[in-house]
């Protein structure tokens, strides 16, 4: 299982010199499996760079997993360069969050007056799938879903393949639980056994305390989550958009500095824009 990391930046997309190290594409990653099984969880703006590497690659077959239907994460989807190509399959999955429908998510991102082509007009053959409860295959990857505490709701995804866990849980609220979210332990248990969790990390302590009930988590927490699920790797995700580079590395720092005062080995490092994710089954390798 080998993951990319497309577009990291939260709530909407940025650009300028002091965004250059870790990006200014809100959220999309892309999976491969040891198959060839293309797998992309969510369509934000750094989806529209990953489609063109696609359709250069000839990867036509695609899975998209949504986790919830905010624009951060449908903005890419109308540039999304495999809609276009004559051939293409791309099944779509998601709960239905605040719509009736995967998509009708989808389809109120490509409807005029908002975009000029809708989604009936796309050359891509499109096969939908209702609300993901339970655990599913995708090629050789498995794949399990989890409430996330965010408003109008959403999914968390573990992703497992040949004895490696990768878990995704962005935009979750450990602050607060939302209707239909999980409690801290909830998450704790869902996410132990991990290679690598990814997980929200949008706030320092004092601003998550103001914006408590937005739906993001703050650095400490996200720590704290991986520390009680004792997974060996923490990947910081949903950057602030006002948070530049040197924001984000002071985050890393605080976040190490904090696994290295529990006597945890755990490595925390910020998701960035063209990263590979490094995803190990434990103990394959010295950490």
């Amino acid at each position: 299982m080998e993951i990319t990391c497309w577009g990291a930046r939260g709530s909407i997309p940025v650009s300028g010199r002091e965004y250059l190290r870790y990006g200014g594409d809100t959220t999309c990653l892309e999976v491969r499996g040891a198959d060839g099984a293309v797998v992309v969880i969510d369509a934000g703006t750094g989806a529209r760079r990953l489609g063109e590497r696609l359709v250069r690659d000839g990867c036509l077959d695609i899975s998209i997993l949504f986790t919830h239907a905010h624009w951060d994460h449908l903005l890419g989807l109308p540039f999304f360069a495999p809609l276009y190509a004559p051939g293409a399959a791309i099944d779509l999955y998601g709960a239905p969050m605040a719509q009736t429908s995967v998509r009708e998510i989808v389809s109120q991102a490509m409807r005029p007056p908002y975009f000029p082509v809708q989604l009936e007009d796309v050359a891509a053959g499109l096969s939908f799938h209702g609300a993901c409860a339970e655990t599913f295959a995708i090629g050789g990857i498995t794949i399990t879903p989890v409430p996330l505490s965010h408003p109008n709701g959403g999914l968390g995804y573990k992703l497992q393949e040949g004895g490696a866990t990768f878990v995704f849980l962005t935009d979750n609220e450990l602050g607060h639980r939302h209707e239909g979210g999980l409690g801290f332990e909830g998450y704790a248990a869902f996410c132990r056994g991990a290679d690598l969790l990814v997980h929200d990390a949008e706030y320092t302590a004092e601003e998550a305390i103001a914006k408590r009930t937005w739906g993001h988590t703050s650095v400490d927490d996200a720590v704290r989550l991986a520390l009680a699920a004792g997974v060996p790797s923490l990947g910081l995700f949903h950057h602030n958009q006002n948070r530049t580079d040197d924001g984000v590395d002071e985050l890393v720092a605080e976040s190490q500095a904090r696994a290295e005062r529990s006597g945890s080995g755990l490595r925390c490092f910020a998701a960035a824009q063209g990263m590979g994710l490094p995803v190990e089954p434990q103990g394959a390798t010295s950490r």
